[in-house]
C-alpha cells in the first residue's frame, strides 16, 4: 500500500512537471502590423524566433495609409503588439494619434540623427529610400540628348513625350514625386509646373509597376524618363537575364529633385507584451536584420554597421539634399495637395 501510494505521489509530480515544463516551452506569439509590402527573409525571422521562444505572426493591413487608419481606430485595444512601416508622409499623423509607446532603443546610437524624426523616440527609424527620376541610357545617346539634370528639363521641348509619372492618390511614388514639386517649386508655383508638364506630354499612371514595367523604355514602353527609386539602377544589374558591367539606368539625383522616404517602427500602446516587443525592434534595427532589407524591399538600413551588398556599393547613388518638405507640413497638406493636383491633372 505504502508503495503504491509513493508511486503516485511520484507519478503525479512527474505530470505536474511535464505541464510545468510544456507550459515553459510553449512560444508565446508575437504580432506584428505591416504594410502589404514588408518582405524579409524567412531565415531572419526563424531566428528570432529560436533565440526569443516566439513564434512572429505579420498581419499585413494595406498601403501605408490604411494601416495607420486601423491602428489608430483599435488604439488601446491594438490588433497588434508593433507596427512597422509608417513613413514620413503618415508620421505626423501617428503621433498626433498617440498610436505608439515611447522606447529608447540602445541601438539608436548606431543610427544617423537625421534619420530620428521622432525625438519622443515613439517611432523609431528602420529604412530609407530615395523616389528620383531615372531615365535609359542607351535613348539618350542615341538621340544625342542631354539626360535630365532638374525637374525644370522635364519642361522643355526637348524632353516632350518622354516623362511617365504615377498619380498621388494610388501610388506611394506618386505622392513622393507630388510631393518633390511641392518642395521644389512651392505651394505657390507647384500647380503650374504641372500644368506644364501636361502640356509637355506626361503621362499619367495608377501604379509604379504600371509605370515601370510597362511605361518604361528600359522594360519595353515608350517613355525613357520614368519616376522609380534611387535604388533601381543597382537593381537593374543585380537581377538582369545576362551579366552587366553596369546599370542600363540612371537616377536624376540633383539637389531638391528626390524625395526621401524613411519607415519607422513603433511598439503599438496597449500591448500585452511589452518586452517581447522591445526585443523585436532592438533586432530589426540590428545588422542582422538591416543587412536583410535591400534585397527584400528595395530600401536601405539606417544602421550605420550595416553593410550593404557589393551591387549597392558600386552603383548607388545617393541624392545629397533632398525635397525639403517636413512630416509636419505634409501631414497639414497632403490632403489639399493630391486633391488640387486632381483637379488640375485629372481635370
Amino acid at each position: 500500500m505504502k508503495l503504491n501510494k509513493i508511486t503516485l505521489v511520484i507519478t503525479a509530480i512527474i505530470l505536474l512537471s511535464a505541464a510545468c515544463q510544456s507550459k515553459t516551452d510553449q512560444p508565446q506569439v508575437l504580432t506584428v502590423m505591416t504594410h502589404d509590402s514588408f518582405a524579409i527573409s524567412e531565415s531572419v525571422v526563424s531566428y528570432f524566433e529560436s533565440e526569443n521562444n516566439v513564434e512572429v505572426q505579420f498581419l499585413e493591413v494595406g498601403d501605408t495609409g490604411t494601416a495607420v487608419n486601423k491602428a489608430a481606430l483599435s488604439k488601446g485595444n491594438p490588433l497588434a503588439d508593433v507596427f512597422y512601416g509608417v513613413d514620413n508622409t503618415f508620421l505626423s499623423r501617428a503621433l498626433e494619434e498617440g498610436i505608439f509607446e515611447a522606447y529608447q532603443s540602445p541601438l539608436l546610437e548606431k543610427i544617423d540623427p537625421v534619420f530620428q524624426l521622432d525625438t519622443t523616440n515613439r517611432a523609431l527609424p528602420v529604412d530609407f529610400g530615395d523616389v528620383c527620376l531615372n531615365y535609359q541610357k542607351s535613348y539618350f545617346e542615341e538621340h544625342e540628348l542631354a539626360p535630365p539634370t532638374s525637374l525644370e528639363d522635364l519642361i522643355r521641348p526637348a524632353y516632350k513625350d518622354l516623362l511617365t509619372v504615377q498619380n498621388p492618390a494610388t501610388s506611394s511614388p506618386g505622392l513622393a514625386f507630388l510631393i518633390t514639386t511641392v518642395g521644389y517649386f512651392g505651394e505657390e508655383g507647384y500647380l503650374e509646373y504641372w500644368e506644364s508638364l501636361m502640356e509637355n506630354g506626361v503621362e499619367i499612371v495608377n501604379d509604379w509597376e504600371t509605370a515601370y514595367y510597362s511605361a518604361f523604355s528600359q522594360a519595353g514602353g515608350s517613355d525613357p524618363i520614368v519616376v522609380s527609386y534611387g535604388s533601381s539602377p543597382p537593381f537593374e544589374v543585380l537581377f538582369a537575364e545576362e551579366p552587366l558591367d553596369e546599370p542600363p539606368t540612371a537616377a536624376v539625383t540633383s539637389p531638391g529633385t528626390c524625395f526621401r522616404q524613411i519607415e519607422f517602427v513603433g511598439i503599438l500602446k496597449g500591448t500585452e507584451k511589452r518586452d517581447l516587443a522591445e526585443k523585436w525592434v532592438d533586432y530589426m534595427l540590428s545588422p542582422a536584420f538591416q543587412e536583410d532589407i535591400p534585397l527584400n524591399m528595395y530600401v536601405f538600413p539606417v544602421n550605420s554597421q550595416a553593410e550593404l551588398e557589393v551591387t549597392f556599393q558600386k552603383y548607388l547613388e545617393v541624392p545629397e539634399i533632398t525635397a525639403d518638405v517636413t512630416p509636419a507640413m505634409i501631414a497639414e497638406g497632403r490632403e489639399r495637395w493630391i486633391n488640387d493636383w486632381t483637379k488640375t491633372v485629372l481635370r
